[in-house]
């Protein structure tokens, strides 16, 4: 008679689980029917991402960019941060040997490129006048007072 209480005290463990796997089938059984009442509309809307990203692209005509467009596209990537040895934005001590080539000096460099600097900056759509506005901007923030050539209208 102990063997027997033995395997019914073995069994007791499994009914609360048996009970819950149980349960559990019951209610997943009515799931995935579609009882009439349920808008597929209104689902889909309610499972939308809760942001959206959208880009637009903006297309220029080559050669109306101006020197600060051109910059912020291009030419802040290296030279905010100073990579590759590029000499940073606004640091007249690391363009001061630089602006001593003067304005077409400098242009003729960022044209034909400089070191690790691509030619034209990696701007391969730049106009040399574009390049100028660039050159402009770029070395005026170091302290030099070019001009930068004007945007035909």
């Amino acid at each position: 008679m102990s063997e027997h209480r033995a395997s019914r005290r073995a069994q007791r463990p499994l009914r609360p689980a048996l009970s819950l796997a149980m349960a559990a089938a019951i209610v997943l059984a009515g799931c995935g029917k579609d009882n009439g009442k349920v808008d597929p509309e209104v689902t889909a809307s309610l499972i939308q991402p809760v942001a959206k990203v959208e880009l637009k692209v903006v297309t220029v005509a080559p050669g109306s960019r101006t020197g600060e467009q051109i910059y912020k596209s291009i030419c802040s990537s290296c030279h905010d941060a100073g990579m590759l040895g590029a000499p940073k934005t606004g640091d007249s001590g690391a363009w001061g040997p630089r602006l001593a080539q003067g304005f077409d000096g400098l242009t003729k460099s960022a044209i034909a490129g400089k070191n690790a600097m691509p030619p034209r900056g990696g701007g391969s759509d730049l106009t040399d006048t574009e390049v100028k506005r660039a050159v402009a901007f770029l070395a005026n923030k170091a302290g030099a007072g070019y001009t930068e050539p004007p945007v035909a209208q």
